[in-house]
């Protein structure tokens, strides 16, 4: 299949988005918004209406032979877990198709945090997504800082978050590096997102990993922003743990069933805690035998049998993905849009380099880029901070009103997303037109 596959997917159209101010109401709008929800495949809405009709026409025998499209639900996500493997690099026995990111994310914790009097801290990034990070108070109970309370330690002291350098947006491979080599005694775990969800920033997850590791500490990864959008190699890189969502990059559908990856090392020796039935040896699983016996990896972890609509989403898209080449296909076609939108931005008379954005003391409306230059080093991403502060609402209800759809994040950055499988080079250029003339208005 050649890239983009536009026709492959349902978009909205200007007026359904709001786009009052759009000449075309009827066209579809340019959705650069891939990285908060992706749109809906014609595969996915499919695949779901199939799955519904069997619901309806087959009842409970839909779980098992009789259903129509060799589909029987309770062997369903034994189609998703092949292409699970390949989109993240890894065997099909590390992964699962199972609950949401959150939730799998304190699965994990609780079977790889295990701290100690001596090494107990968590390293992250300071602007980790709230439902990971520690917040302002520390004892808001978010992940990290719940799973500390869990254990009796202070999230203030339990976790310690890495900043940018001052005056920098993202941070330095070796600054992350050199506070894992300084602070390596006191870390029982490492845990960064693939692809920082504000910045756009693809952390050196290899090297990262490496370090940890040789430190005594487990790395684990949020893939949120990483999964469907840059290569990953999870196995080969050794990674002890990830979870992701679905619904940004990989386009299954707002609050989409979830991922799970766990190193077939672990196998003999993290078994879940929390079992469910899920996770029960499928040849007894109906037997309801009074003792657990897992699934060798990570099926082992699932504990309820999945939602049935949501995966057929999912394997839709990912079916997609598939047949579209998955992320190597898919990376070189990414690192083609971003850089068109990156080149196209920088020719703005509004635009300012990263390195001036700081200390800038104009009240004239400008934006700067703070997604990292480097490709190596970026997702399909670029963030846009926005001059002064308090500006970007207006620039945000500016192109939402002519039909360019980005996302905001508060108080001054617009993220923008070409997302491979379904934008065009003329959606950078649109974007990038629609841009300079919001801030021409509010010039």
């Amino acid at each position: 299949m050649s890239l983009p596959l536009s026709n492959e997917f349902v978009l909205p159209t200007n007026k359904e988005v709001g786009a009052t101010n759009h000449p075309e109401p009827d066209n579809t709008c340019t959705y650069l918004c891939g990285n908060s929800l992706g749109p809906l495949s014609k595969r996915s809405s499919a695949l779901v209406q199939e799955e519904l009709r069997v619901w309806g026409t087959c009842g409970v025998t839909g779980h098992f032979g009789t259903h129509p499209h060799g589909r029987g639900w309770v062997d369903f996500c034994d189609h998703i877990t092949p292409l699970f493997a390949e989109l993240v690099g890894a065997n099909e026995k590390e992964v699962a198709c199972m609950g949401t990111l959150t939730a799998n994310l304190h699965l994990m914790m609780d079977s790889f945090y295990k701290p100690t009097p001596e090494r107990y801290k968590i390293l992250c990034e300071a602007r980790a997504f709230p439902s990971d990070q520690a917040s302002n108070p520390p004892s808001r109970p978010y992940a990290f800082a719940s799973q500390a309370l869990a254990h009796g330690l202070d999230p203030a002291k339990a976790v310690l978050e890495i900043s940018p350098r001052p005056g920098e947006y993202t941070l330095r491979e070796q600054d992350i590096l050199d506070t894992i080599a300084r602070e390596g005694t006191s870390i029982a775990l490492v845990i960064f997102s693939g692809v920082q969800y504000y910045t756009g920033q693809w952390f050196p997850m290899q090297s990262i990993t490496r370090a940890a590791q040789a430190q005594g500490c487990i790395c684990g990864w949020d893939l949120a922003h990483a999964v469907g959008n840059v290569p990953l190699s999870l196995h080969d890189w050794g990674v002890d743990f990830a979870v992701w969502c679905t619904y940004k990059y990989v386009n299954a559908g707002p609050g989409s069933i979830a991922g799970l990856y766990v190193h077939e090392k672990w196998k003999e020796t993290e078994l879940p805690k929390f079992a469910g039935w899920w996770g029960h040896d499928p040849v007894t699983r109906f037997a309801m035998p009074p003792k657990f016996s897992p699934i060798e990896g990570a099926q082992g972890f699932q504990q309820s049998n999945p939602g049935i609509l949501v995966a057929a989403s999912l394997l839709g898209s990912l079916q997609i993905f598939k047949e579209a080449g998955m992320m190597q296909v898919l990376r070189e076609r990414s690192l083609q849009l971003t850089a068109t939108l990156e080149t196209l931005l920088k020719q703005s008379k509004y635009f300012v380099p990263v390195e001036e954005a700081a200390t800038r003391q104009s009240t004239k409306p400008a934006f700067t880029i703070i997604t990292p230059a480097d490709p190596k080093s970026r997702g399909a991403q670029l963030s846009l901070l926005f001059l002064p502060s308090g500006v970007m609402q207006s620039v945000h209800d500016g192109l939402t009103g002519l039909g360019v759809i980005g996302d905001e994040r508060r108080p001054d950055v617009i993220r923008l997303a070409p997302a491979p499988l379904f934008n065009r080079i003329e959606d950078c250029e649109r974007g990038a037109i629609v841009l300079e003339r919001v801030l021409d208005s509010l010039a």
